[in-house]
């Protein structure tokens, strides 16, 4: 089996098995600030076994692609929303959960403007901005005990670049 992984174009569908694709995709669900503002009304599952959410800002190095994986994270405890600061694409990657352990990685190259939020309990890659500045503002449990699983694999996987490129606006 290949170790190497392509990146694909995220959509609500592809994505939907590890967590909510948070964008203004369609119509808003509301028109509000005396019209001057549309509202995509609870685009995101926020889930916490216990504790409260908070938000913390997270200021990540980019990253260059091919880019080597060899560890990914999981949070059982809560969920964990990523939303840029800025307006450049990021790369996203997940696992399935086999067993308690990740399973083969997939992953994906947001649009500017979308945002990520991973279930609880779903295997992630750590923040990986394509661009500078990596700016984000994250939304996950704050609360006691540990909520965080780390997975070391045995052989590193490579992710490729798409035939589309990754740039800035």
């Amino acid at each position: 089996m290949s170790r190497d992984i392509t990146i694909q174009p995220i959509t609500v569908g592809a994505f939907a098995p590890f967590g909510d694709l948070i964008d203004c995709a369609g119509d808003p669900d509301k028109i509000i600030n005396q019209g001057q503002c549309g509202r995509y009304h609870d685009r995101a599952r926020l889930d916490f076994s216990d504790g409260r959410a908070g938000l913390s800002l997270f200021n990540a190095n980019p990253r260059a692609l091919p880019l080597v994986l060899d560890m990914v994270e999981r949070h059982p405890d809560g969920s964990q929303a990523f939303v840029p600061m800025t307006h450049v694409p990021f790369l996203v990657v997940v696992a399935p959960d086999q067993d308690g352990a990740p399973g083969r990685p997939v992953a994906f190259r947001t649009e500017p403007g979308q945002a990520v939020n991973y279930h609880k309990g779903t295997w992630h890659g750590v923040l990986t901005p394509l661009h500078a500045p990596g700016l984000f503002a994250v939304v996950d449990r704050i609360g006691t005990g540990a909520n965080l699983q780390e997975h070391w694999f045995a052989e590193s996987y490579r992710i490729l670049a798409t035939d589309k490129p990754v740039t800035a606006p």
